[in-house]
């Protein structure tokens, strides 16, 4: 299956790539030692925004074992928010919310915004430009827009889903750094 031409446009590409990314392992050894590697590089980073996978996303679970000295936060769909609340063992501290997405139990604080050093941000595609193409709900771009301006935007995805455009548009958070497994 072919990748859409630019000129199909965002719905068509979004509607592509769920269909394409519907059976993929989210187990990327590579992706994880590219996130592990990129982090230690930045010393200064040491609270980071990590999700739990949707099918068709990369897990990270391993990085954040592996490095366990810095603080992950992740992220609890509140309304058509997203906020934040630390989390130690995504094993125990994870319970199904909103869309059946493992998020922060209930009860665990919330960490601000502004003191997340970086965002690891899931998406159906990521593009050389660093635009990423969200599931269309927004969630990502609104929370993305209050980040500190220093904070680092990664996108997280397999080689299949690295495509030419993903068709960004002016409220579309771009992505400084795009880890592909």
């Amino acid at each position: 299956m072919a990748i859409p031409e630019p000129a199909a446009g965002k719905p068509q590409l979004r509607k592509h790539m769920r269909r394409l990314i519907c059976d993929l392992d989210p187990v990327a050894d590579k992706a994880n030692a590219a996130l592990t590697q990129w982090l230690r590089d930045r010393p200064a980073l040491r609270t980071i925004a990590l999700y739990h996978p949707l099918p068709g996303e990369v897990d990270f679970t391993a990085t954040h074992r592996q490095l366990s000295d810095l603080t992950w936060v992740y992220p609890k769909v509140s309304g058509d928010e997203l906020s934040f609340h630390p989390v130690n063992d995504p094993a125990t501290e994870l319970s199904a919310g909103a869309f059946g997405i493992l998020e922060p139990a209930d009860g665990l604080p919330a960490t601000p915004i502004d003191a997340i050093d970086a965002f690891i941000c899931p998406g159906l595609a990521f593009d050389p430009r660093g635009g990423r193409l969200g599931r269309g709900r927004g969630f990502y771009d609104r929370m993305l827009a209050q980040a500190r301006a220093d904070a680092l935007k990664v996108g997280a995805c397999f080689l299949i889903q690295y495509v030419e455009d993903t068709h960004a548009e002016a409220h579309d958070v771009h992505m400084d750094h795009v880890i592909v497994g």
